[in-house]
């Protein structure tokens, strides 16, 4: 007899089998069970989500399997609502108030009872806390527990999605009294067992508008012993702020650390992990100020290889205060005016130089991966609203940094393990079978030789970069060598850093906006003291952290029996956390995207196909850094198929191909502020583009000088041979009735007719006068 209790895919709940979990709503009305036990989601039709919202906890009963093996359920009982207040805007339509949810995945508007609405008025942004849940016949029923303000306030985007991803923005009184009770300078007591390095001049780089600064830097050259056994190379120091002196287990502020994991980062503001008096004050390494920090001391060879290490406590007082673009501009020119007026630390930053160019050679000796990508910075005005995004380029001076850094986070890895204590390592894992098939597959169909084995290393895929990077189509080469690979995790099992090519590795070096850094700290403190640093079993009462796409379930908390276990509980709930950031950081970047590219409805702009889907494309704009979709019904009257494998369009009958990389001319047509969502309009293909049609002002572009030779003309376009493909067919259609009416005059007479009595037909009867 036939099991029908097992699922096609032959894990799960089976048919008419039972599963718990989490619901994750639909802006449609539907919704998706994630399963606590890792297995897959079921889908929940809009009939079966009516009577539950988004974040509610179900039990679900698998009712069938579609033709693709996915279960489809039904809602046997609601385990848990979601508590957390509801963030939407006040609407009044026909007497009636309501809230629209700010998340669509809510999938229902909530009525408001006319005492219900407290001081809030029509339109503005509000927080609800719901008195009856929705049911299958009624919708759900809340009162106003805060007014936010109007939805043009500056800085409200930011208040939206702190709410709306549940981000801790406040910090408990308990911890703002413990954090007052800190003192303002530092005391005898703190400086006690620690190395004074006060006269070395470290020195902070950072971004120009870095606020704390949690490491500081220093080298010199350093030469030791004689004949086989000479060491000839630098000593490399990298101070970390000590947040670990101040944020104890157990105490207030470390409870509130814990909780948010991570900073959170917004244009213009910043949701710390620790107070202000502590992230810009005692803990940020200010010049001129002594300062508690952890000191990684590396002796650096010349081929780049960290031949040794030590960790101590240390005070230092940094020296100056680098920006990234001061510091580019000594190393390119020593006697220049940036150069002047650092004179005296002139010599040490080339020392910084020296050692960061054999970190760098070690770097490509063991075949790291480093993609040269395209990042944004956005620019706001005083109100907050975007003034220009500009591109974020990387200079000498960020990548000493980060050659520096990352030396640090290897020696604490390396140290840990070799002391073997449990600790919280990061780790990131090459590609899974799936998706290394899937990159296989994607080059070969574009007649590249290389490809990657069936067990890859980093050297390959930094091979293929290599390699391709003089393409016209890198850029998409380049994401999809990215889109192979996992992302990278906080675990208590080391599985190494596949991008970096290390064998183990760990975050050390930000312990005032990263939680795993100072859970490290304290690590390698205890180490230090001889002894060996336990858990606080108050990190044991978390939320289970949400289950990730392709991944087993992370562990329950409430079943964590061991100290591994117990890190593991850690990892994944510093890793969720993190990735909560990063989606409230990318709704508030996409909300002022949004708000800037809705004054530009009409304008054309000139971009770049960044990436393609079965339902259109999307464009990435040259001028203005803004990326939009192209649904495909905007593509032309044909039927377009998605090849999965070449990641591009084509068109059926016209063999049209759109394909990353591409490059098109389009018009923003639509801008959905509460859907995040910008729409353009293909205009005409831009692959001999120079230039925009339009500027970012929307001013037609300058006219070439007439004396100019004449060119040669460009090849057809897409769009082009499309308009001449649908003349043809009007062309073909018409000498077919031309024949028709020539060797058929009777039927084409009677087909006359019918046509003219539908017309006759279609008119509504006159009215008659009574």
């Amino acid at each position: 007899m036939k099991n029908t209790n097992v699922s096609p895919a032959g894990e799960g709940a089976g048919l008419l089998g039972e599963v718990e979990g989490t619901l994750q709503g639909h802006r449609d009305g539907h919704g998706f069970l994630i399963p606590d036990d890792g297995s897959a989601d079921v889908y929940l039709s809009a009939q079966e989500t009516h009577a539950v919202m988004h974040g509610d906890r179900l039990r679900v009963r698998v009712t069938r399997f579609d033709k693709r093996g996915r279960p489809e359920g039904r809602v046997l009982e609601i385990l848990d609502r979601k508590k957390r207040p509801i963030i939407g805007r006040l609407l009044l339509e026909s007497g009636v108030w309501l809230v629209a949810p700010e998340d669509r995945r809510m999938g229902q508007d909530i009525l408001i009872p006319k005492n219900g609405i407290a001081n809030a008025a029509a339109g503005q942004v509000v927080a609800v806390e719901l008195t009856e849940p929705p049911s299958l016949y009624s919708q759900p029923v809340g009162r106003v527990v805060e007014v936010l303000g109007e939805i043009d306030d500056p800085g409200m985007e930011i208040e939206i999605a702190v709410r709306k991803y549940d981000v801790p923005h406040r910090f408990s009184p308990d911890t703002l009294a413990q954090s007052a009770k800190l003192p303002e300078r530092l005391r005898a007591v703190d400086l006690k067992q620690r190395v004074d390095l006060r006269d070395v001049p470290l020195v902070t780089i950072d971004g120009e508008d870095a606020r704390d600064f949690d490491d500081a830097v220093y080298c010199e050259p350093f030469k030791q012993g004689r004949g086989k056994k000479a060491f000839d190379g630098w000593r490399l120091l990298v101070a970390i702020a000590d947040v670990s002196h101040y944020v104890k287990p157990g105490e207030p502020l470390d409870a509130d650390a814990y909780e948010r994991a991570t900073s959170v980062y917004f244009p213009r503001r910043v949701i710390p992990m620790l107070p202000e008096k502590l992230s810009n004050g005692l803990c940020s390494l200010n010049p001129y100020e002594d300062r508690l920090s952890m000191v990684c001391d590396m002796l650096v060879s010349s081929d780049g290889t960290v031949s040794a290490y030590q960790f101590y406590p240390a005070v230092i007082s940094s020296h100056a205060r680098f920006t990234y673009t001061e510091v580019a501009a000594i190393l390119g020119n020593t006697h220049g005016p940036e150069a002047a007026k650092r004179r005296e630390l002139v010599p040490h930053l080339l020392h910084l130089h020296e050692v960061y160019r054999a970190l760098l050679a070690e770097r490509q000796r063991r075949g790291a991966i480093d993609f040269e990508t395209t990042e944004t910075q956005i620019v706001c005005d005083d109100n907050g609203r975007i003034e220009k995004i500009i591109p974020r380029t990387r200079n000498e001076a960020h990548r000493l940094i980060e050659e520096a850094m990352l030396a640090a986070n290897t020696c604490s890895a390396d140290f840990i393990l070799t002391n073997k204590h449990a600790a919280l390592y990061r780790v990131h894992e090459g590609p899974t079978p799936e998706k290394r098939q899937t990159l296989q597959a994607y080059l070969r169909s574009l007649g590249i030789g290389m490809g990657i084995s069936d067990d890859p290393v980093p050297r390959e895929f930094q091979q293929l970069a290599e390699a391709t990077k003089d393409r016209p189509d890198a850029q998409q080469i380049h994401q999809m060598l990215l889109r192979s690979m996992q992302q990278a995790i906080y675990t208590g099992t080391n599985s190494g850093h596949f991008g970096l090519a290390y064998p183990a590795y760990t975050h050390f070096t930000s312990p005032i906006r990263r939680y795993p850094d100072l859970l490290v700290h304290r690590v390698i403190k205890a180490l230090l003291a001889s002894k060996r640093y336990t858990l606080d079993a108050a990190k044991m009462q978390v939320p289970q952290a949400p289950k990730r796409p392709g991944r087993a379930a992370p562990p329950n908390p409430a079943e964590a029996r061991n100290e591994a276990e117990r890190w593991e509980v850690v990892g994944a709930h510093c890793s969720a956390n993190e990735r909560r950031a990063d989606e409230a950081s990318r709704d508030v970047e996409a909300w002022l995207k949004c708000r800037y590219m809705r004054d530009r409805l009409g304008e054309e702009f000139a971009g770049t196909v960044s990436a393609v889907t079965s339902f259109g494309l999307f464009v990435q704009l040259d001028a203005l850094y803004v990326e939009g979709l192209v649904h495909i019904t905007e593509l032309g009257g044909e039927y377009f198929k998605f090849d999965d494998v070449r990641q591009e369009l084509r068109g059926e009958r016209t063999g049209i191909r759109y394909a990353t990389g591409a490059r098109v001319q389009v018009q923003v047509s639509r801008v959905d502020l509460d859907g995040r969502r910008i729409d353009f309009r293909l205009v005409r293909d831009a692959d001999d583009v120079r230039a925009p049609g339009r500027g970012a002002a929307g001013k037609p572009a300058a006219k070439a000088p007439s004396k100019a030779p004449a060119k040669k003309r460009a090849p057809k376009t897409a769009v082009e041979v499309l308009d001449e493909v649908r003349q043809a067919d009007r062309d073909v259609k018409k000498s077919r009735k031309e024949v028709v009416a020539t060797l058929h005059p009777i039927k084409a007479a009677k087909r006359a007719a019918t046509k003219a009595a539908k017309k006759t037909s279609a008119k509504p009867p006159a009215r008659k006068r009574r």
